[in-house]
């Protein structure tokens, strides 16, 4: 079997395939996640990129490639999350701009859209960094530009089948570009999406799947970074927990999937020597932990009502939503933050800020959330705060599809950076002034924070158990221990020097407020010659965010 074209309907067909195919994979994508903290999110980041398009393009009926290329660019460029997601969304930008005007594919239509793909990436990317996602997608660039080049090859199964193994092999070898993924034994997440969407794509140009439906509707198109509507929580209960084997674990992984799998969905079973982790949704979490009993003793279990979580959401946002319904009076200047919390979103409306995007460390918001908050601001410039390195590329996306308002992107990291950037506004100054001053300040201050470990791991020169409380400074785990507060005060002690004078510790939603001043007062009895301010943050997962200055 041969084909040397193909029609708009097969690339339609492809591209649905491989987003379910990614779908299907997200939690295992989740999992490759190299840093032990709680809050690795590849997959679904790319999941629900790419879920808003396959949205629009399951809507489509016939259509024509240019039809098929704008709704796959306009969803996923919209939808896109993270990093990953907008990388994802300018390869698939990247590849559809060049079927512009094309009925059909044939070898050289699609080599030189695989090409201009990876440069579309790369150039969306202030720092390139390989041995990630650029790097597979580069892999198959050079292969389709090899395959032109040569002219001896027209079968398209062919040419696909290459170009992919290409990048297959380059997955592969992305452990040996960075370091930090050899340590934790893993190829990169963001990689490992996009193959796991071309693998999908394939089945369907092979013929080996008829599965092309997706379901309108559900947490492809979400506002605000929320979750799944309640109607489509199928299973109610978050299920998690860990077993202390007491037999082989091959064979308790292989049996443990296959019963969950008929009680729950979402199920994630990863073995390591003698200990098993166990992630499901059922609705019957003690079948869930029945079955697990019988292979060993259990630790670290929660469970968690995810229907009561959405109604909570729901009443927040309704009350959120009738506060925002008057519209803002126009204004020269407006401001928008990425907050997570309570307490730190009270601080940036008192800093000033407009609006509030809700998201985070655990649920990216997206192009389009960044979009709709700009929409709300009635301001000529909007300064955008995404207070998350992976934050920032969305937000930066959200920019260049704005053309009525000037956007302005703060490049702040973290929480700590996007408020004292804030407070370093100046009324008066140019826009290109404030700019400046803002990104100067707010690189000044030492910034920190505080979570717990989900694996066992060695990374950073120190060893590491599930359950350990970490002190990381930009990705760096600088301190390791058994309650938040000892992480905590390494932390800050690793941040300190001469020239300190103020800490701010904000606590965050598993903390109380006297464990937080226990730690202020822990510190200051060493070093009485700062400042240190407590403030409630109110922030899940990470139980301090801490700036030094």
């Amino acid at each position: 079997m041969s084909i040397n074209k193909i029609d708009a309907g097969m690339v339609q067909k492809m591209f649905l395939a491989g987003a379910k195919a990614l779908e299907a994979k997200k939690e295992y994508i989740n999992e490759l996640n190299v840093f032990p903290v709680p809050d690795g999110d590849t997959g679904t980041n790319m999941t629900m990129t790419i879920m808003s398009a396959a949205k629009e393009v399951s809507l489509l009926k016939n259509p024509t490639m240019d039809e098929l290329g704008k709704a796959i660019s306009s969803g996923s460029l919209r939808g896109a999350r993270g990093n990953s997601g907008v990388i994802l969304s300018q390869i698939f930008r990247g590849f559809v701009k060049s079927l512009k005007g094309n009925d059909e594919l044939d070898a050289t239509v699609l080599g030189n859209a695989v090409m201009h793909a990876a440069e579309t990436a790369y150039k969306a990317v202030m720092k390139p960094k390989e041995g990630t996602i650029l790097t597979v997608a580069s892999a198959g660039a050079r292969k389709a530009e090899e395959i032109l080049r040569e002219g001896e090859i027209t079968d398209l199964l062919q040419v696909c089948d290459e170009i992919v193994q290409s990048m297959e092999d380059m997955l592969l070898k992305t452990p040996d570009m960075l370091p930090v993924l050899k340590q934790a034994g893993v190829v990169d997440s963001g990689g490992e999406g996009l193959m796991t969407f071309l693998r999908g794509a394939m089945d369907a140009l092979h013929g080996r799947t008829a599965d092309f439906m997706i379901k309108v509707g559900g947490n492809a198109t979400v506002v605000k970074a929320s979750t799944a509507g309640e109607a489509d929580i199928k299973f109610c209960y978050c299920t998690e927990y860990i077993i202390m084997l007491e037999r082989n674990a091959n064979v308790v992984e292989a049996q443990l999937k296959e019963y969950l799998q008929k009680i729950g969905d979402c199920v994630v079973v990863v073995a390591d020597d003698d200990i098993v982790k166990v992630h499901v949704h059922t609705n019957d979490p003690g079948l869930a932990i029945q079955k697990a009993l019988s292979y060993g003793s259990l630790t670290s279990m929660k469970i968690d009502n995810m229907r009561e979580e959405h109604n909570e959401k729901v009443i927040h946002d309704m009350q959120r939503a009738e506060e925002e319904e008057t519209e803002m009076p126009h204004k020269e200047i407006g401001f928008i933050a990425v907050s997570s919390g309570e307490g730190l979103s009270e601080v940036f409306t008192d800093l000033g800020v407009d609006y509030l995007i809700e998201g985070g460390q655990t649920m990216n918001p997206s192009t389009e959330d960044m979009l709709e908050a700009i929409a709300r601001v009635n301001a000529d410039t909007i300064f955008i705060f995404p207070n998350n390195g992976n934050i920032i590329l969305a937000a930066e996306q959200a920019k260049s599809l704005t053309k009525d308002k000037e956007i302005i992107v703060i490049p702040s990291k973290n929480i700590p950076q996007g408020i004292t950037a804030m407070i370093n506004y100046v009324s008066g100054k140019s826009n290109e002034e404030n700019k400046k001053l803002m990104e100067e300040e707010m690189l000044c201050i030492k910034s920190g924070q505080v979570t717990y470990a989900v694996r066992d791991t060695n990374m950073d020169g120190k060893e590491i158990k599930q359950g350990n409380f970490m002190g990381l400074t930009d990705k760096t785990i600088v301190s390791v221990a058994e309650t938040v507060n000892e992480a905590a005060k390494e932390l800050i002690e690793s941040m300190l020097d001469e020239d300190s004078e103020l800490i701010s510790i904000y606590f965050g939603a598993e903390v109380t407020e006297s464990e937080a001043d226990a730690l202020a007062d822990e510190i200051l009895k060493e070093h009485d010659e700062l400042d240190i301010e407590v403030q409630y943050g109110g922030q899940p997962i990470y139980s301090y965010f801490i700036s030094v200055e």
